[in-house]
């Protein structure tokens, strides 16, 4: 009844806002004020910053009771699992006794059975096993490896600020030829948005670039693309909590507190002797509408079509990650590859 007497009051405060869209050609240019000195600066600032050797290894409901989940950080194989009251294990991928890929092994109770010999671990440590510090915060599992990354521990990940109900999130994760540095640096360059991914943003402007002043972050004024002439505009800044990690928050407009977490794991190298880095994204969103409790209903049909949108944009910011790291890395001496070169990338 208030659509039709008052539609423009409607369409005001409507998450979903009319615009003009302009021809990609047509944009400003942003490329004098995508300076290279101030991209390198503010990726500096974040490698700069402590990760407690905490690294991302998957979203935490892909670990579970069922079977095994393995992955390789920084080329530690590693195997995580949950014991009958749901707790995250993780520890190395190797079984002590010959090797045995533990990712292949079964869950028994609370522990692994290797399938070459039969060997039981438990989740603690044995004198020929000692498991790995693990988290699992909800959304995301982590592991701590203290021998890889060298620095004070901590107890816990340095999270940033979440919403207070993670209820509506999905996670996507890619792999590509690059380090952890090429991944944070591609998000320290908010400029290529609206050119790189015309389907998914419009109208980007810069307002803030970082400074000690503003905790360094990046400010920036955009539209996120829904259809042709349809768009949610928001404002978003970007923030790195730790060096592998770069954080997107909606700090006004539709979706306040709702954020997008982007971390880089590196994985270690790949046959060819390039490294190998897994973008795991997690995507987390709020809203103070009513009708938000209608999207946490429909979580489990949102969560997939969530992904593939990140999982596209990845798609091309890999280019962007991998062609960085493939001009850096011209410079330094050739290894010859032990197989044809591949991508890395999952389809």
């Amino acid at each position: 009844m208030t659509l039709s007497r008052n539609p423009a009051r409607w369409w005001k405060s409507a998450p979903l806002q009319p615009f003009s869209p302009e021809t990609w050609s047509e944009q400003r240019p942003t490329y004098a004020q995508a300076r290279p000195g101030l991209i390198r600066s503010a990726l500096s600032e974040a490698l700069s910053r402590p990760s407690g050797n905490w690294y991302v290894i998957g979203a935490a409901r892909d670990i579970t009771a069922a079977r095994p989940f393995g992955t390789t950080v920084a080329g530690v194989e590693i195997v995580a699992w949950r014991d009958t009251r749901g707790t995250l294990h993780a520890g190395p991928g190797a079984c002590p006794h010959l090797g045995a890929d533990l990712a292949t092994a079964r869950i028994s109770g609370d522990a692994l059975v290797c399938r070459w010999h039969g060997l039981r671990i438990e989740g603690g440590c044995s004198p020929l096993w000692t498991a790995f510090p693990s988290y699992d915060d909800g959304v995301l599992a982590w592991v701590r490896l203290d021998a890889v990354g060298g620095e004070t521990p901590t107890d816990t990940p340095i999270l940033a600020t979440r919403p207070a109900d993670t209820h509506v999130h999905a996670v996507a994760a890619l792999t590509g030829v690059c380090e952890p540095a090429d991944i944070i640096a591609n998000r320290l360059d908010p400029w290529h948005g609206s050119w790189f991914h015309p389907y998914s943003f419009a109208r980007l402007e810069v307002t803030e670039t970082p400074s000690p002043d503003n905790g360094h972050r990046f400010l920036v004024a955009v539209t996120f693309r829904v259809a042709k002439r349809l768009g949610v505009p928001v404002e978003a800044e970007f923030t790195c909590p730790d060096p592998r990690t770069i954080v997107m928050r909606i700090v006004s407009g539709e979706g306040v507190g709702s954020i997008v977490e982007t971390h880089a794991t590196p994985a270690g190298s790949g046959p060819d002797g390039r490294p190998r880095t897994t973008v795991v994204e997690a995507v987390i969103a709020a809203s103070d509408r009513p009708g938000f409790r209608v999207a946490q209903r429909a979580t489990p049909v949102l969560r997939p079509l969530i992904v593939r949108a990140a999982k596209r944009l990845w798609r091309d910011d890999l280019i962007y990650a991998e062609r960085r790291y493939h001009l850096r890395s011209r410079t330094e001496p050739a290894r010859p590859p032990a197989a044809p070169p591949g991508s890395g990338r999952d389809a």
